[in-house]
């Protein structure tokens, strides 16, 4: 692969967390840079190690996870874009699923796309996937905070049809996953 093949690959694969954090973005209002960067980072380090994990198990292992892979996706992605849409948060400053579960279960949904990509910079003869891999979270990290400072500035409009597009990204991420 070349560099620029791995740099199209890596803003690909940061798509879904900069939608993500643009959703986020919309919703936080207290500790903003702490919490975009904690955003930020936890899809960054997803982003970096599942294609790590990806080139290591290269194997009938990836078949599996694939099969339901879509269907995690997919329900993370709904249960967070409904919360979105009908949560009253935005009437108390705060947004409550910042924590690190939630995190978490983002940054997994987020990235195993990236899992496969692994699988598939393996067979391009890349001999060193920490490059890559790095390259990927770096750019994800990036983006992720440009989505999340971006909609935190066009936090200025009226909040609830920001809430609305928000969630409904998020579902379209969760339908987008079964397609």
């Amino acid at each position: 692969m070349t560099q620029w093949e791995i740099i199209f690959l890596a803003t690909a694969l940061a798509i879904d967390a900069m939608i993500v954090s643009f959703s986020y973005g919309l919703k936080i209002s207290e500790k903003k840079i702490y919490n975009s960067l904690k955003l930020a980072l936890m899809f960054g380090f997803f982003q970096f190690i599942m294609p790590i994990i990806g080139w290591g198990i290269s194997s009938g292992f990836y078949d599996l996870l694939h099969l339901y892979s879509k269907w995690i996706v997919f329900g993370i992605f709904t249960v967070l874009g409904i919360k979105f849409i009908f949560s009253k948060e935005e009437q108390t400053g705060s947004y409550n699923c910042i924590t690190i579960i939630c995190l978490l279960s983002l940054g997994i949904a987020t990235s195993i796309d990236a899992l496969g990509a692994g699988i598939t910079i393996k067979f391009t003869n890349v001999k060193n996937i920490l490059i890559p891999a790095a390259e990927i979270g770096i750019v994800t990290l990036i983006l992720s905070m440009t989505g999340f400072w971006s909609a935190n500035k066009l936090k200025r409009l009226p909040t609830k049809g920001l809430d609305i597009a928000g969630g409904l990204l998020l579902i379209f991420l969760g339908i987008k996953s079964l397609i």
